[in-house]
């Protein structure tokens, strides 16, 4: 008989990660929800991607391989990810992830139960490059709220917190409305975009460990490279991620009351970010001033 649960894709973009890959493939086919794709997109690879991933793919029929004949750079090859897939649901997964074999089935049951769902997200265990692994629990609701404003608002409030609390961007969506959102490369898109997806409907969260992800955090020029952006971008991140949500707004849907909150509620956050940008500054300056004087003192003495 045919399977009638949902078709669900795995979205894996990949650049040079031949070793890694077999590894997230693994955690991928093994969900506990049969009706599966997993979509690899290589971003025009080096090294010995394209023959790993042919050879995995001869494995198993629910792998479909798509290798770029040149690098798209980061978000386009995302994008390139869910554009391929025709699962009814979707779901990012990282070249050096792994996911519990029922993240799947977990995360498809509150799409089942509301229909006005547009993300669940799940608790997820990060290791860090020192091999620590560390995660924490998201206890919000307002993400769950009918208000878009409250949504939107309580996602700009994580962008203040800890990594650790939630990944939107990591979380599964219902494709179809989810790939309709345009994206923008730029510095910091991934905490737009989840401010748009905060605004395109509610979501759900599953207060267990169902994916693990490796972290490292990298400074805005690295970023700035990676991602093929003008490095002065990194000098004006916040200024230029808060004019991409203000512009985003009047696409959103809202009434003009919900649309005057909503503003409020990104000038609001680019002030906390400002005055954490200037704090910080501050007190670099200072540790400089100190050390110079503590330079001079000992060339004198």
């Amino acid at each position: 008989m045919p399977d009638t649960t949902p078709l669900v894709s795995i979205g894996l973009p990949v650049y040079n990660g031949a070793g890694r890959v077999p590894g997230v493939v693994r955690s991928v086919l093994a969900q506990d929800h049969a009706n599966l794709e997993l979509v690899i997109c290589d971003n025009g690879s080096t090294d010995d991607t394209e023959a790993v991933c042919r050879r995995l793919a001869a494995l198993d029929e629910r792998i479909v391989y798509h290798r770029h004949p040149r690098n798209l750079g980061l978000l386009n090859n995302f994008i390139s990810a869910i554009d391929l897939a025709r699962g009814e649901y979707f779901r990012w997964v990282g070249d050096d992830d792994r996911l519990e074999p029922q993240c799947v089935t977990r995360s498809l049951e509150p799409f089942l139960r509301d229909e006005r769902i547009v993300l669940v997200t799940t608790q997820v265990a990060y290791t860090g490059p020192d091999g620590v692994t560390e995660t924490a629990a998201y206890e919000g609701t307002a993400l769950g709220s009918a208000d878009p404003v409250a949504r939107f608002a309580e996602m700009l409030r994580l962008l203040n917190q800890s990594h650790l609390l939630i990944d939107p961007l990591y979380g599964m969506v219902r494709r179809e409305p989810v790939q309709a959102i345009p994206r923008r490369n730029m510095l910091r898109e991934d905490e737009v975009f989840a401010t748009k997806l905060a605004l395109a409907g509610p979501w759900a969260h599953i207060p267990e460990v169902l994916a693990h992800r490796n972290w490292k955090h990298d400074r805005l020029p690295k970023l700035a490279r990676r991602l093929d952006v003008p490095a002065w971008q990194a000098r004006f991140a916040t200024l230029l991620q808060c004019r991409e949500m203000l512009r985003w707004l009047p696409q959103a849907g809202l009434t003009p009351a919900q649309h005057r909150r909503a503003r409020a509620a990104v000038l609001r956050m680019y002030g906390t970010r400002h005055r954490r940008t200037l704090a910080h500054r501050t007190r670099k300056l200072a540790r400089m001033a100190a050390s110079v004087t503590a330079s001079r003192g000992t060339a004198h003495g």
